[in-house]
Order: C-alpha cells, then structure tokens, then sequence
C-alpha cells in the first residue's frame, strides 16, 4: 500500500479531482441504482398488482420531508393512482425512469472525465518526475545499466501505473458506494432474502484470493524481462553493422527469440489468473440468482412473503447487479499487483540518486582566467584504481595533450574536469576554486567537448549545430560550420542547413560528423575545449579537414587533447604522458623527444607503423 499512495502522490494536488469525482459519482449511484429499484412499482403497476394503491386519499396529501426521494415517488405514484388510473401512475413511473437513467448517465460521463483527466496528469507528472531523474544522474550510472532497462521504466511502465494502479482509485470509491447502495436497496425490499444470498460474496472472495495470490511474483518477472526484451532490441539496432559482419543474425535472433518466448509465457501465466477471477464470480452470482428467484417464487406461490411480484422482479434485478461491482472489485485486485510491480521500478529510478550534486553554498564560475589543476587526484572504478596521485597545470591558452598506452588513465582524467564523476581523493580546481564547490552548470558552460564518436541527434544539421539553444541566429550557425570546415559540404546536401543527418547522423561520412560536432562546439564559444581522440576514427582526407577545423576551433582558447596519433599534438604548448594512471614525462614535443623515454618509444613505434 505504501508504493500506492506514493503512486498516487503524483496526482497532487488531487482534491480537485477527487471533489467533483465524488460528487458525481454519488449521483450516479442513487440515480442508477433508483432505476432497478422503480421496476417494481412500474411491474405493480403495469400488471394491477399494486399493494401501494390502497392508501386513502389523507395519506396521499400527507406529504414526505425534503430529501425523502423515495417518499416523493410514492406520494406522486399514490397520487396519480388515486385521482387518476393506472395508464398516468404507468406514465409517471415510466418518466420517472428515463429522467433516472439520464441523469444516472450523465454523472456517469462527468465523474469518468474527471477521473481520465486525473489519470493523465498522474502520468504526466510520474513520467516527467523519471525522466528529470533520469538526466540528473552520475555518467557511471548509465555505463552500469542496460539502456533498454531504463527505457521500459519510462515508457512501458509508467503506462502500466496508469491504467492499472490510477484506475483503482475509481474502482475503490465507485464499486464499493455502488455495493452499498444494492445492499440497502436489497435490505429495503427483503431482509430475509438478502442474508440468504450474501451468503455468496465470502465464498467468492475466498475462491479469487486463492486465484490471484501469485500475480505480483509473476508481474515483476514479467517487467523485468519486457525489459530484456527491449535492451536486446536497443543492442541489436544499435550494432547492426557488427552483427551482420560478424554473421551473429541468427544468435541475435535466437537470443531475442529465447526472452521473448518467456515474456509470453509468463503473459499467459498472469492473464490465466485474471481472466479466471470474472468467470468464477460470475458463475457464483448467476447460481445465486437462480436460487433466490427458486426460493423467492416459493415463498410467493405459497403466500409465505410480504414480497409482491414486481418486487420481487425488482430485487431480482437489484441482485444480478450486486456482482458487477463485487467483480469490477476483484478484477481490479487482480490487476493491482501488475501496477504494483511496475511502479515499484519505476519508483526505483525515481528514488536512485546522482553521485554528483551542486554542492550546498556551490558559487557560479562567471569566466576563466587563470588555469585548472589537478592536485593529488586520486581516482578508482569499483575498486580498481585508474589514477594515482596526479598532479598537472593547464594554463589559460594553452594547449594541453594527454598521451600514452590505453588504460592510462586519460579519458578519466578528461571526464574529470567537467564533473561527469568525482575523484576519491585530491582535488581539482579551476581559477584556484574546488570544482565541488562550484554549479556544474557553470562549469559546463565553460568547456566545450569534441569526442572520438561524433554524436549528432536525428534532427536537420542547422537543429545539430544550434543544439541546446534557442536564441540562435541562421548567420551565427553558418560562421560557426564555416570555422569548422563544414559549410561547402552542408551547401552540397539535399535541402542544406534543413537537411536530415539520419539517426545518430547515418546520412553523413564520419568527417563529416565530427564537423558539425566542431561547429556545435564552435557556435558555443566556450574558454575551454576537451578534445578525445576527436581525429583516431577518419581517414587521411577527413583528418587533414577535421584538424583543421580543430587547430580554428583552439585559436585563443584552453584546450587539453587526447590523441593517439601522435603526430597530431605535436605543437601542443604541452604534452603529459600517462601509463598506469601516472604522470611519468611532461613537456614540450622537443623536450620528451630529449628525454628518450616512453614517448620516444611511442613516437617510433607509430612511426614504424606507418612506414
């Protein structure tokens, strides 16, 4: 129950919904329930079977109180039987039918608008409140989880939470005022024949219990493997070119086959037990009625009853009625733990935490001036430790590169800066301020990233460049592809800057790619630039354009540089080299080349390579 009403916490404020909901749904319920209670004065009166006829013409004047509708019916059903006939007591009866069920229906309408509207802001603010989440975290978090994990949380199942657990809500105030209502009316007619009957609601209940008691096991096993299925289809789209190179179709197929024959399986599992709870019911119900029309008829052929016939029709009615909300109650029951289930997942990725968070007094950086250091920054991935004790200085305007072995310790160092993860140990500092002390905002907003794989979102080459802002103008993008060597080939593209890149920008070579992701860094204008092996994946041609673009891109700007081709950060300002999570050589091209050590060595194995 806790998991519910905190599902339900995202429908606040939820009294102006739950207000007029209850208001309408109680008019609902006393003008549908007044309609079977009506069939038996309109039987009485129809057939001349009318024992609310012999009252005398002073009872008749003898009005009810105020909120007395039933007293009204009979006073106007007398009265019109008394000084008229039957034909206008059967018109009367008749009207006041109609006028029942309109009404009955119209609050019916109205309370199910309201209760939609409340299911679809639940669901607004439930799917807004993971996905928010979901962009604030820590970037280990989404190394560590399946994509296609997270995916399903924020669309699969947050459904499920809608049409399952917010529809309970309605079920538990309607149903149960709408039984209530039945029983009174069951009560008013015959009590001795409604203590009989009821005798089947515990029997029914006890039979459902015993049908949905492992749902909830089974609804969790059934979300958590949707969700395989969706991270094998994520997998599988994603790296289609490798599996077909690799001829892993048919594993690929054979994998997604094998989950999503138990996701089926364990579907019927569920819908065998929910489908087999209204049956049941059903069944007990229609026995019941068919014994209370056996033992009411017997009562009435042997003038055993008060009961006349046309109530006893009307209760007949009244009790086939009965079920419907004793079994909407039960469907629900049944439902609840699939809701249930998935909210719990749901609540999960809502309640996991960033590991990166603006400090409590975090001041704005508003510029850069003077240099970032790394001061005895120590950092480890589970355990296993990546840098060690690293001390360096990247002054403002100068240009920085980060060599050595893969594994070093680089990309980590890189990630560092702006704050994608915290180090276990030492500090760095950009202006001489702790970075954890300052709004990672702020700190973004000063660098600007290039990475090996240039990621363009499905959207025009114009939406690329200018991604993330709104104030942009169509002459500031085309400088920023013109200093990025992209304008000539954007100009030569189907419709230009309004041209589709494909997803993940499929519609373009990977120089071209990268680009427009230097133009994008380009238009940001930002001090600093991080640079990641932004060059390793082209070809001659592309490199030669794409360095160009870079070495515009760094002029007047910071910028630290990872490069495996090391013949590209030559005339880097300054060249660390890292092994083992270690500063073991630092200096200018010249200066390492003097020391003979490992970036000698790495300078003539590349340069072996190559010739």
């Amino acid at each position: 129950m806790k998991t519910y009403f905190r599902l339900l916490s995202f429908a606040n404020p939820i009294a102006r919904f739950a207000i007029p909901y209850i208001i309408s749904t109680v008019l609902y319920v006393i003008f549908s329930t007044s309609v079977l209670v009506l069939l038996g004065p309109l039987m009485n009166t129809l057939f001349d079977v009318s024992k609310d006829s012999v009252h005398t013409a002073a009872e008749v004047l003898k009005k009810p109180s105020m909120l007395d509708l039933s007293g009204w019916f009979k006073y106007y059903l007398q009265y019109f039987l008394t000084n008229y006939d039957r034909w206008a007591a059967l018109k009367f009866v008749c009207g006041v039918i109609v006028v029942s069920v309109f009404l009955g229906n119209l609050f019916r309408y109205i309370s199910q608008r309201v209760m939609e509207n409340l299911r679809v802001y639940t669901l607004l603010n439930l799917r807004r409140a993971v996905f928010n989440n979901v962009m604030n975290l820590h970037m280990a978090y989404f190394n560590n989880e399946r994509k296609g994990d997270i995916i399903t949380k924020v669309s699969s199942d947050v459904q499920v939470v809608q049409f399952s657990v917010t529809s309970t809500l309605q079920v538990a105030f309607k149903e149960p005022l709408q039984l209530i209502a039945f029983l009174v009316a069951l009560f008013l007619i015959s009590v001795k024949l409604t203590l009989i009957s009821l005798l089947v609601i515990p029997i029914s209940g006890f039979i459902i219990s015993r049908i949905v008691k492992r749902l909830k096991s089974q609804a969790v096993a059934g979300q958590e493997s949707y969700a395989n299925m969706i991270s094998y289809l994520d997998e599988a789209l994603s790296g289609i070119k490798i599996i077909k190179a690799f001829n892993a179709t048919d594993f690929i197929k054979d994998r997604f086959d094998n989950e999503n024959k138990k996701y089926s399986k364990i579907s019927k599992s569920i819908a065998k037990r929910q489908q087999l709870a209204s049956p049941v019911s059903e069944s007990l119900s229609i026995t019941m009625v068919a014994f209370i029309m056996l033992y009411g008829g017997y009562m009435i052929y042997n003038n055993t009853s008060e009961l006349d016939p046309g109530h006893f029709v009307a209760y007949i009615a009244l009790f086939s009625q009965l079920m419907r909300p004793a079994k909407a109650l039960t469907d629900s029951f049944s439902n609840i733990h699939s809701g249930i289930a998935a909210g719990e997942r749901v609540l999960a990725l809502i309640d996991e935490k960033p590991a990166v968070t603006d400090a409590k007094n975090a001041v704005a950086l508003n510029g850069f001036n003077d240099a970032i250091r790394f001061e005895n920054v120590t950092f480890a991935y589970q355990e296993k430790q990546v840098l060690s004790n690293v001390n360096i200085t990247i002054p403002k305007g100068k240009s920085v590169a980060l060599v050595g072995p893969s594994g070093g310790g680089k990309s980590t160092m890189m990630d560092l800066i702006p704050r994608f993860m915290d180090p276990q140990e030492g500090r760095i500092t950009v202006d001489g301020e702790d970075i954890k002390q300052v709004t990672a905002n702020s700190l973004r907003g000063l660098m600007g990233v290039v990475n090996q794989e240039s990621l363009l979102f499905n959207d025009t080459i114009y939406n690329n460049i200018a991604f993330g802002k709104t104030d942009v103008k169509p002459e500031e993008v085309e400088a920023a592809a013109r200093i990025a060597n992209a304008h000539n080939f954007i100009l030569d593209t189907d419709n230009g800057y309004q041209t589709n890149v494909g997803d993940r920008g499929a519609k373009l070579s990977g120089g071209q790619r990268q680009r427009i992701c230097i133009a994008r860094a380009v238009l940001n204008n930002p001090p600093i630039m991080l640079l990641d092996e932004a060059t390793s994946a082209l070809d001659t041609e592309s490199e030669k354009l794409v360095q160009e673009a870079l070495n515009n891109l760094m002029k007047n700007r910071t910028s630290l540089i990872i490069a495996h081709r090391l013949s590209t950060i030559q005339n880097a300002d300054k060249i660390i080299v890292l092994e083992g999570g270690k500063v073991i050589e630092e200096g200018t091209h010249q200066q390492l080349l003097a020391q003979n050590g490992l970036y000698r060595r790495l300078i003539d194995m590349q340069t072996f390579n190559e010739g």
